[in-house]
């Protein structure tokens, strides 16, 4: 083993302070956003509560999907360029900020020219800044800097989303057209404030011919797992809505809103433990990956396994004390969604490992099939069983999408997520 130099050392030091950052700035805005549900459950109707969580889960919805991972792709490409001084990045973010803003502001003339829903127009006004939000701010992680991520997307707009849809409720407008607008506004200052932040950074070099191309040729496999993911994500709730009413759309919002609680978890091992599984994959080193995911796996379990069981045993109580007495008839949804979370924390990070292995092709696959599956379920069983419908065709989505890397890994690696490896398993495939 290489010795821990100083230099070394306080790589190691910046890396884990900016994961950290990270997470606390997404578990501020997830506590924030937590906070948003509870003040939109508590004083409005259900009627109006599901009509604003649907309408805000299509607009991220789309955002996700017009964003076409380009955040990702700049991370990507301003990091590399750190040796040359940054020569050619500017280019990168007008490469990625002209399409995406192109195809959201058609998107959004579309809504606004064709939807009778002023909530849907309100969110089509909004949809731009949605959009190039989100890549701007990836953008300044390229820089090696956590700090406007940390502060504008973890704090500054779930926190002012918090405020204003606050001030909404306690005013007394049951509006879901204001209760939009409240939730949208926060996007601007965050574009604004990022885009400085970048325009500051930026060095001030001419185009390079070649920049767009070597940018989307790299990004555009990711472009289409991002928007699987994100309708992966948020889609149930917008079923709901349609197929069995807007207040068994606020029920559901309300009852799956702990699943922040295991997405957290899995996002701070994630950052921690997916450089050095990639490393070890690379060099072949399974017995270092497979104690890296049996490690990380227990930690997940640890972590989250107690507040599965605990929801699961107060969600009757908790669910009406929290939400509303309204809110109650949710208990079925969270016993479904603390099952289902509690089996795929023990599957731990397997597409994590699949993707670090070089295999994003079959990753992208499980992801389709584990769409389908839940989006079969639920037109099957939402009309019948309402939101309890939605947690079943989420539940078998997740299962698919855990089951199928886990099955892959193990059959490649004889990588599994608990127990010991015996004599044997080496003789499975090498790691590239």
């Amino acid at each position: 083993m290489a010795p821990l130099t100083s230099t070394r050392l306080a790589g190691l030091t910046g890396a884990a302070r900016g994961g950290l950052a990270g997470l606390a700035g997404a578990g501020a805005g997830a506590v924030a956003q937590f906070l948003t549900v509870v003040l939109v459950t508590r004083g409005t109707g259900q009627e109006t509560a599901g009509l604003f969580f649907s309408a805000t889960a299509l607009c991220l919805t789309v955002a996700a999907v017009l964003r076409l991972d380009a955040g990702n792709g700049l991370v990507y490409f301003i990091a590399r360029s750190r040796s040359s001084g940054y020569r050619s990045t500017s280019g990168y973010v007008r490469a990625a900020l002209v399409p995406v803003a192109s195809l959201s502001l058609a998107a959004g003339a579309a809504v606004i020219l064709t939807a009778s829903d002023p909530a849907l127009r309100v969110l089509a006004v909004a949809l731009p800044a949605v959009a190039c939000s989100g890549v701007v701010v990836s953008a300044t992680r390229g820089f090696g800097a956590m700090r406007p991520t940390v502060l504008l997307d973890g704090v500054l707009q779930p926190v002012a989303q918090l405020l204003l849809v606050g001030a909404v409720v306690l005013a007394g407008r049951d509006s879901v057209p204001l209760l939009a607008a409240a939730w949208a506004l926060p996007y601007l200052p965050v574009l604004v404030s990022a885009s400085l932040w970048l325009r500051w950074r930026l060095p001030r070099t001419p185009y390079l011919p070649g920049t767009a191309r070597d940018l989307w040729r790299h990004t555009w496999p990711r472009s289409l797992a991002a928007g699987i993911q994100a309708v992966f994500q948020r889609l149930d709730v917008v079923v709901v809505a349609l197929l069995a009413g807007p207040a068994e759309a606020a029920v559901y919002t309300a009852a799956t809103r702990f699943k922040v609680v295991g997405q957290l978890a899995g996002q701070g091992l994630a950052q921690a433990t997916q450089p050095r599984l990639v490393r070890a994959l690379a060099e072949g080193d399974l017995p270092r990956a497979r104690e890296l995911y049996r490690s990380a796996t227990l930690w997940l379990v640890l972590l989250t396994w107690p507040v599965w069981l605990a929801y699961a045993a107060l969600a009757p109580w908790l669910l009406g004390a929290v939400f509303g007495d309204g809110y109650t008839g949710g208990a079925p949804v969270a016993l479904v969604l603390a099952a289902t979370m509690m089996l795929a924390t023990a599957c731990g990070m397997a597409d994590v490992v699949l993707t670090s292995a070089g295999h994003t092709g079959s990753s992208l696959a499980n992801l389709v099939a584990a769409v389908a599956t839940a989006v079969a379920l639920d037109l099957l069983l939402i009309p019948s069983m309402g939101s309890l419908g939605a947690a079943l065709g989420w539940a078998g989505g997740t299962v698919v999408k855990n089951l199928l890397p886990l099955w892959r890994i193990h059959r490649l690696y004889g990588l599994r997520p608990f127990g010991t490896y015996g004599p044997a398993d080496p003789n499975t495939r090498r790691a590239p």
